[in-house]
């Protein structure tokens, strides 16, 4: 990848988890592509597992914690981010979460405080971080989500977070619609299943995984790389046309019907 393509660029990425996030795929593309990349952890005890994956990228990587129920600790990270890089031109919200006991069985069964939990984390942080980035992205800039295709058909035991993506996928829409006056744009990628934490969490998943690569056009799952380059490519300058777009990187299932 052409270090041209991000150079000069700054940004945060948050939802790292481990080296199989989307999260950190997505980073370590930006980052060979020539841009700096600042990151966040939720509690001490990710913390470690965070540090030790930054320190391989070139640099000294900004590191926040940041829990995104907390607004003084969105808030903290914004005045982080101006004093480290000034501004920046790009986030990645990476981020979702729901109990496990919501990700099987009937949906009916959803608790209160389940389906809240999952909205907020999962949907409305997007929101709570755009608001945060904004002012900080002076002359434009890019940010990006991931969803999933259980946000607009229903997929077994996906559930809670299934509606909780259907809420961010439309909460895409209206922070493009919103922030474009500012040259800000705001996408989302909808990536077929990948294997990484959050997703051994949904009942069912290898049964998933083997159903995809039965069933796509290309007849396998999607890489890890390939998700990250789409990601790469809705913050650089090349999908500069493009915004309020969900973007399919799942080798073609969403296409089909029966």
């Amino acid at each position: 990848m052409s270090k041209l393509l991000m150079a000069g660029k700054k940004g945060i990425v948050l939802g790292v988890a481990n080296k199989r996030s989307i999260a950190w795929a997505i980073a370590k593309a930006c980052s060979e592509a020539g841009a700096e990349v600042a990151f966040t952890y939720q509690g001490e005890k990710l913390k470690p597992r965070v540090e030790e994956l930054v320190k391989t990228l070139p640099g000294d990587p900004p590191l926040y914690e940041c829990d995104v129920t907390n607004d003084e600790d969105i808030a903290s990270v914004g005045a982080s981010l101006a004093k480290d890089f000034g501004t920046i031109d790009f986030l990645v919200h990476s981020l979702a979460f729901a109990d496990k006991a919501d990700l099987e069985g009937n949906f009916v069964d959803t608790s209160r405080r389940g389906y809240l939990m999952a909205q907020e984390i999962s949907s409305y942080s997007l929101t709570a971080l755009a608001r945060m980035a904004a002012p900080l992205m002076e002359t434009g800039g890019s940010i990006v989500t991931m969803t999933y295709l259980g946000g607009e058909r229903v997929v077994r035991n996906y559930n809670v977070m299934g509606v909780a993506k259907a809420a961010l996928e439309s909460s895409v829409g209206y922070l493009a619609a919103g922030l474009g006056e500012r040259a800000i744009r705001v996408n989302a990628v909808s990536a077929g299943p990948l294997n990484t934490l959050a997703a051994r969490g949904v009942a069912g998943f290898t049964t998933i995984l083997k159903d995809v690569a039965d069933k796509a056009p290309l007849r396998r799952n999607v890489e890890l790389e390939e998700v990250a380059n789409a990601g790469l490519f809705l913050l650089s300058d090349m999908s500069s046309g493009i915004t309020g777009e969900v973007l399919y990187v799942d080798c073609g299932y969403n296409i089909l019907g029966m």
